[in-house]
């Protein structure tokens, strides 16, 4: 270059007299204008410039010089002659420079040049700022003409009157000159007070103004553009191309702005799922927090009706309230899995919940949960059986209870008589007989007293609410049995005392008496067995209750007979008193069982039997609807547990052999969702028929291995598994889209995963996907491959998932963000300070991701720190994670 200007210096570019241009046109006169002043704004860095663009570059020394300047690069050593052709070699030398950088110079050759050409050199001027100033311009994958105009309406947009459409007439108001500078240099112009009516004003305003503060030289004519038609296009966008480089460190700003706005943008959607993700985590937990103790307590109910409400309760939890819980563990495991692939799209750290929010701790609770339901269900079920139990065996206490006061009743009072004493010999006699039979007819009531104690004691053994009552009265029976005992003692010896004073005793009551005591037992055995309560599960036991009734109608003929044996004693006893006027008033002395007794009683036994057999075909036809009731669950539950796990199975098969693009599985997996969710009612259908098995209190069913328990787990977890296919091809077609993938692409990720899936499971070992690697041209050392696999297989499992497997397929050529560009991002913003001040966040980003910054980034503790300057390198290791910087 000093070589260069050397030569200039002392060249003969003082030109006595300048020659007139060649060019009268007016667009020949602007460019010419123009030309010269961007060519000078880059000579003068040099210390030199131009005056008349057609004679200046004739010796190629200035054109050399204006190369190097403009370029950073140095030229060939110039020729220092004077002649013609060491002019030419000069100019030849920056032509060729030119063609060396991609520029195709057409019909422009050295001689024109050297000769003075106005064309010839105006059009070569225009070649170099086309190459140099405005060819590198590029906003959003536009370049050259169309990225320097849509940076101009970009620029622009915010103001009125202003609508920049080409390079020539959207400029004659002047106002877009003005805009430009107001949008970087507010302070320059007072925009509110110019008029679009007044070009003139407009455009020297804004010449003066970017001639004054912002270096750019004025390159254009205010005269020029108002009076002409159409402006030269040419002199506007080189003067343009000056405002686009003047502002160029704002136009890094803005764009390492929007970088951050792009990567704040990703990191607030993100902790926006996380905080969603907790939220729902820590609802779903202290539901399951909430029900468990509700579930896990066994406080029994004294009766049966509120039982009966405990597990009506349950029911409506099985119905209403758990469902959507299901649901809710389900979406947050899909919104868990969603999170992670975006934040490994995003080259984000992954996310780790709260603790005891993970979702093997959701996993672990609802495990509990489903325990504690399971032990509650068993427990109801139980506690209806025992109470049952209880309430049969309260009712037989009262029966047999009742009997037997009924029996006792005054037996203390005639066991304490004195009447034997008064008595007549015959009247001893009868007494002595009397009171045998009643020995006769205690011993016979032993057996009760001790069933009633027996049932007493069971009742204890369960925990009967109501025990207190029943020892109470328990108690008084045995207590009055041995009352009696001692008495019936006492009164036999007072009666044999005196046997030897009595002598006449009438056979025929005594036989009766004998032979009535017991069927008169027998007929109140019959009558309490008929009226015996009665509980059965199945067709079997009420066939064997049935067959032992027919057993005892059977024997009624012959009780007939006894009867009437009995009765014939007791018409003969009426026969004799009647014939030998016996004064007896027709009573026996030996029992106080007469035939009007005996009679009222087998009429009882009677009707009975036939209300007995009304009970059991009762019975019979309840357990016969039972039996139903199981063959129809039976036949439903046989058919939906084979449909479920026939449905997982294909789950597992489309997962694996599914074919098309990712949106027609999606599509395919959403309609067979669709499928699958329209066989919900036979699953309530057969709810509602379990519903109608425990309301008729049926605990078995041997018609099936299904219960309904299962078939709930089964409808769940395929409802789950349907759910979390989906979500995979989602995460794929999310991984697919954010990495640039092609469908062809994904189509031969998933051919190859396929094909090394060797055992179908829609895994690959890891010797499977070191195969794969192999196979797709990966060399690999066992370092190298074992780094892989701590990448797609964190955990250690030594297995790999597809979404791993095309995660690390897509990170080979992944063009996202990294925490370098991020930080060069901020960088640029603090004008290359290692701080950035909050000002400096405001005046570049929109508020709200501005404040966002500002709140999370730590104080600058460096020493050429100022007082409230942001830590922005912490921050953006906090966005990334330490490994990616």
């Amino acid at each position: 270059t000093r070589e260069i200007r050397s030569e200039i210096q002392g060249s003969s570019c003082r030109l006595a007299a300048k020659p007139e241009r060649s060019c009268s046109t007016a667009s020949l006169h602007t460019d010419s204008m123009t030309f010269t002043a961007w060519c000078n704004s880059h000579l003068r860095k040099a210390g030199t410039q131009i005056e008349n663009i057609e004679e200046d570059f004739r010796d190629g020394l200035k054109l050399m010089l204006l190369l190097e300047v403009i370029s950073g690069e140095r030229l060939e050593k110039p020729e220092r002659g004077k002649m013609r052709v060491h002019k030419i070699s000069n100019v030849n030398k920056a032509l060729n420079f030119i063609t060396r950088k991609g520029v195709k110079l057409v019909s422009i050759g050295a001689e024109e040049i050297v000769d003075g050409n106005a064309k010839m050199t105006l059009g070569m001027i225009w070649t170099i700022i086309l190459r140099f100033a405005i060819q590198d311009i590029s906003v959003e994958e536009t370049s050259a003409k169309e990225g320097l105009l849509l940076w101009c309406q970009r620029k622009t947009a915010p103001y009125k009157n202003v609508n920049i459409q080409n390079f020539h007439i959207s400029w004659k108001d002047g106002l877009g000159f003005c805009a430009l500078i107001h949008r970087h240099r507010p302070e320059l112009i007072d925009y509110g007070k110019l008029r679009k009516d007044d070009p003139m004003t407009n455009l020297n305003t804004a010449f003066d103004v970017a001639e004054r503060y912002l270096d750019i030289p004025r390159m254009l004519d205010a005269e020029d553009i108002v009076g002409t038609a159409r402006p030269d296009e040419k002199a506007i966008m080189t003067y343009v191309s000056s405002f686009y480089h003047a502002f160029s460190g704002a136009q890094k700003a803005e764009t390492a702005a929007n970088r951050i706005c792009k990567v704040l943008a990703v990191n607030q959607d993100n902790e926006r799922l996380m905080e969603d993700y907790e939220k729902l985590a820590s609802d779903l937990l202290e539901w399951i927090r909430r029900t468990i103790p509700w579930l896990e307590n066994r406080v029994p109910e004294n009766t049966m009706a509120a039982m009966q409400q405990k597990l009506e309760d349950f029911r409506d939890y099985r119905r209403l309230h758990k469902p959507p819980k299901v649901q809710e563990k389900c979406q947050l495991e899909i919104n868990f899995n969603t999170l992670q692939t975006k934040l490994r799209l995003s080259n984000r750290p992954a996310f780790m919940p709260s603790e005891g929010k993970m979702v093997s701790d959701i996993s672990n609770a609802w495990s509990g949960l489903e325990g504690a339901e399971k032990g509650y269900e068993e427990w109801l079920l139980n506690e209806i059986r025992r109470l049952e139990r209880l309430d049969h065996l309260a009712e037989k206490f009262r029966q047999k209870a009742t009997i037997h006061e009924g029996w006792t009743a005054g037996k203390e009072d005639m066991l304490q008589q004195k009447d034997f004493e008064t008595a007549s010999l015959s009247e001893i006699k009868a007494l002595l007989k009397k009171h045998e039979a009643f020995e006769s007819d205690l011993a016979a009531h032993q057996d009760r007293v001790e069933q009633i104690a027996a049932i007493a004691q069971e009742l204890n053994e369960l925990d009967y609410y109501d025990s207190p009552s029943v020892n109470a009265r328990c108690q008084r029976i045995c207590d009055l049995w041995d009352s009696l005992g001692a008495l019936t003692q006492k009164r036999s010896e007072a009666l044999q005392r005196t046997e030897k004073l009595l002598e006449t005793i009438d056979q025929l009551y005594l036989e009766f008496a004998k032979r009535a005591a017991p069927f008169n037992n027998w007929m109140e055995g019959a009558m309490e067995d008929l009226q015996d309560t009665f509980i059965v599960h199945t067709i079997e036991e009420i066939q064997g209750l049935t067959a032992a009734h027919e057993q005892f109608k059977a024997t009624l003929p012959e009780a007939d007979k006894e009867r009437q044996a009995i009765l014939g004693i007791h018409n003969e006893i009426t026969k004799i008193v009647q014939t030998y006027h016996v004064n007896m008033a027709g009573t026996n002395p030996y029992t106080t069982i007469t035939p009007q007794t005996i009679n009222a009683k087998w009429e009882k036994v009677r009707q009975l039997v036939p209300q007995r057999d009304q009970a059991l075909v009762e019975e019979h036809a309840r357990q016969q609807n039972n039996e139903r009731l199981r063959r129809q669950f039976a036949s439903q539950a046989n058919v939906i547990g084979p449909w479920i796990q026939t449905k997982m199975e294909e789950i597992g098969r489309i997962s694996i052999e599914m074919h098309g693009t990712l949106e027609t599985q999606l599509t395919q997996l959403r309609q067979y969702e669709k499928n699958i969710v329209n066989y919900k009612p036979k699953i309530d259908q057969l709810e509602g028929d379990h519903q109608l098995i425990q309301e008729a209190l049926i605990f078995d069913n041997r018609h099936t291995n299904y219960t309904m328990e299962h078939i709930r787990v089964g409808w769940e977890q395929l409802l789950t598994t349907i759910a979390r296919t989906i979500n995979e091809i989602e995460n794929q077609i999310l991984t697919r889209d954010a990495k640039g993938i092609s469908q062809d692409q994904m189509n031969e990720f998933r051919a190859s995963f396929n094909h090394f899936d060797r055992k179908r499971t829609g895994l690959m070992d890891a010797d499977d996907f070191k195969t794969c690697l192999i196979s797709m041209g990966y060399n690999l050392s066992e370092a190298e491959f074992s780094r892989i696999m701590s990448v797609v297989d964190p955990n250690r499992l030594g297995l790999v998932t597809f979404q791993a497997f095309i995660d690390f397929m897509s990170r080979e050529t992944a063009d996202t963000d990294t925490a370098d560009q991020v930080m060069a991002s901020f960088k640029v913003l603090a004008g290359d300070k290692n701080y950035i001040l909050p000002e400096e966040l405001r005046r570049e980003l929109p508020p709200d991701q501005a404040e966002y910054c500002i709140a999370r980034m730590a104080p600058y503790s460096g020493r050429d720190g100022v007082p409230g300057a942001l830590d922005y390198m912490s921050f953006s290791t906090a966005l990334y994670g330490e490994s990616d910087l």
